[in-house]
């Protein structure tokens, strides 16, 4: 079914000529009747960014609310026409990323479900832009397979060392620039810029405790603390990802690259991916920042690296390895790891939340668990994380109980909801009065029932009730298993995208820290969130960036500010109020790097990086890191206010 996308399906404030569309930077777009009346199962999109930089966009579905029940928000590189596919089926909630193609950048499916008969409005709409966008919009159909790509004409994107070069912008200039300044960067002495650190990091004119040997945590003045292994205060900061790994994405995209090295004489370079999320397309992926540094150092490029890397973090005022670094680095610095593995079950609740009152659940957070004996007893180690940002926790207000309801499947966590209901209401016809609901068998519920909490006020309060027993068996049940393997070492919690729910904080006490992800330009809303939850731990922070158009990305990031030098007043703003919050434990940067300008596994293309692909440090990021390093103890201990300059935010490009 082909769309005819004519002025008066238009949504407010959107400009239409020989298919081009001009979007308002508030953000506009089309609406789409069609959707709730087909039954095809692919809404195909020929289209083309027609400015100088990503832009995404959102297909947004209504039921009755006035808020969107699903979204489906994607992104798409500049100046490149493409045919994105967006498969419907996914509106019924089951994934989160399902994957993209050539041209389409990350794909996101946010909400919960909505069915086509309850869909009352379809729109496809463009984010907010910091100037009105030109969008080409040919074909729209409704098919029943995906559209073929449509690919531009091959021209030269990414040039020998992996920069964009879709705008001026200042790049390196060659090879040999490079190489000199990586060479005398790894000539450097690795060392922090304050005397008073000691090898771990810690503030030595802060003794809060005996030390250890391992890192712990402290409450002193009703604040809390992190301590070193000698047991001074300690405040973690440094980058996720401090890794030369291969994070290019290139299949698909070979033609707007400069010539890249065989993948027989450098295999090192190359890796290949399975199909992430449901796009069916294997990943094939390029390293140019090891093409970087094995054009620059040689053979011996792994440990010029490593000495280079640790000396630059530590010069920043950086004391921490994030998520997701090099294993080779462990020692060098202290780091944050996670567990490999996640306890899983073959059989889930909703998307990747596991039967967690299963033995299977039990047994497998035990095998999980054992990947921590490696490193039990290393004193570099600050702690792990269980795992990173759970995809079932994406949707806002999720009742757990009620998808145990919905599922027509066994399934422990469905036998103890059973025994939960009867023991609680006795008889079909009492769990029916409260209800306001006609059970004529408790058998009829397991057989699966939808939309249990609309019921009545008492049929959400007690799902709510059954789900947190559902949480907080999540997040006990592993912990229990990484305490009998290692007793040393702190776990620092879930690192939740965002507390969507106050359910979410359900067994905190397992924790030694409570961690969240958190994009924004001030953290302290989130860190009192956490606190008015009744969490009564340490936070920390697993991610934060900030992102401009000013250099050599099409794409900021999930924060935006001016230019690189807001984003260094960014990097103040932030991590100086988490420092100074009580419960401030630690902040990371995602991510050490820039992704690649065309997208990483997944699409996203960010300046996000501390370092540019060529390992040239943002000097203002460098230099504001310096300043807070300086102050970071004093801002701990309530002696020093936060830094008070505001940076100048601006509309994200991100997906």
């Amino acid at each position: 079914m082909n769309l005819q996308i004519t002025r008066s399906r238009l949504t407010e404030g959107v400009g239409m000529e020989e298919n081009i569309l001009v979007l308002p930077p508030e953000g506009g777009g089309i609406l789409l009747p069609e959707i709730a009346r087909s039954r095809e199962r692919w809404l195909n999109l020929h289209m083309e960014v027609l400015g100088p930089w990503s832009q995404a966009f959102e297909l947004r579905l209504y039921a009755t609310e006035e808020e969107p029940r699903v979204i489906i928000r994607f992104g798409l590189l500049p100046r490149f026409r493409t045919c994105v596919a967006l498969d419907l089926n996914w509106m019924d909630g089951h994934i989160l990323f399902p994957g993209h193609r050539p041209g389409c950048q990350k794909i996101v499916v946010h909400g919960s479900r909505i069915c086509r008969d309850e869909i009352r409005k379809a729109e496809m709409v463009s984010m907010p832009s910091e100037g009105e966008i030109r969008l080409f919009l040919g074909q729209a159909a409704l098919e029943d397979a995906p559209g073929a790509p449509e690919m531009p004409e091959a021209e030269c994107l990414i040039d020998e060392m992996g920069q964009w070069t879709g705008k001026g912008w200042d790049r390196c200039k060659d090879l040999q620039t490079m190489t000199e300044r990586m060479r005398r960067e790894a000539d450097r002495e690795a060392a922090y810029p304050e005397s008073t650190w000691s090898p771990y990091g810690g503030d030595r004119r802060y003794v809060l405790r005996e030390g250890t040997g391992f890192f712990s945590r402290e409450r002193k003045d009703g604040r809390w603390h992190l301590t070193d292994p000698e047991g001074n205060a300690f405040f973690s900061m440094g980058p996720d990802c401090v890794v030369s790994r291969c994070d290019a994405r290139i299949d698909g995209m070979e033609a707007w690259l400069s010539p890249l090295p065989e993948e027989k004489e450098y295999p090192e370079l190359y890796a290949g991916r399975e199909p992430f999320g449901e796009s069916g397309r294997e990943a094939r992926l390029f390293s140019y920042e090891r093409w970087n540094l094995m054009r620059s150092f040689g053979a011996d490029w792994e440990e010029k690296w490593r000495r280079m890397t640790v000396g630059q973090l530590k010069r920043m005022g950086m004391n921490s390895l994030g998520n997701w670094s090099d294993p080779a680095l462990f020692g060098a610095m202290p780091y944050v790891t996670s567990l490999p593995r996640f306890p899983d079950t073959k059989h889930r609740i909703f998307r990747d939340f596991p039967d967690v009152l299963s033995e299977e659940y039990r047994r497998d957070a035990q095998v999980c668990a054992r990947a921590l004996e490696a490193r039990k007893d290393d004193p570099w180690m600050i702690g792990y994380f269980l795992r990173n940002e759970p995809a079932w926790a994406f949707v806002d207000n999720l009742i757990l109980a009620e998808e145990v309801l919905r599922d027509p499947e066994d399934s422990a966590c469905k036998r103890e909801l059973m025994a939960f209901l009867r023991e609680k209401y006795g008889t079909p016809q009492a769990l029916s009065l409260a209800w306001e609901h006609p059970v004529h068998t408790f058998e009829e519920l397991e057989r699966g029932v939808e939309h249990a909490s609309s019921f009545s006020l008492q049929a959400r309060e007690d799902l709510r009730t059954f789900s947190a027993r559902l949480v907080r068996a999540y997040m006990t049940i592993p912990c229990q298993a990484c305490r009998q393997v290692d007793g040393n070492h702190m776990i620092l919690g879930m690192r939740w995208a965002w507390i969507s729910d106050p359910l979410l904080v359900e067994g905190w006490e397992a924790f030694d820290v409570f961690s969240i992800n958190c994009y924004a330009v001030d953290p302290t809303p989130a860190l009192e969130r956490v606190r008015e939850l009744g969490v009564d731990l340490p936070v920390m922070v697993g991610e934060f960036h900030f992102g401009a158009r000013d250099a050599g990305l099409p794409a900021t990031g999930l924060e935006a500010v001016r230019d690189q030098a807001d984003r260094g007043r960014a990097y103040r703003y932030y991590l100086e109020r988490v420092a100074a919050h009580p419960l401030g434990a630690g902040a990371h940067w995602f991510q050490c790097y820039d992704q690649f300008a065309l997208g990483r596994f997944d699409g996203e293309n960010y300046n996000i990086g501390l370092f540019d692909v060529t390992f040239r440090p943002y000097p203002a990021l460098a230099e504001a890191s310096r300043k807070t390093a300086e102050r970071v103890y004093a801002l701990r201990m309530g002696t020093e206010a936060p830094f008070g300059e505001k940076p100048d935010s601006r509309p994200m490009i991100a997906y």
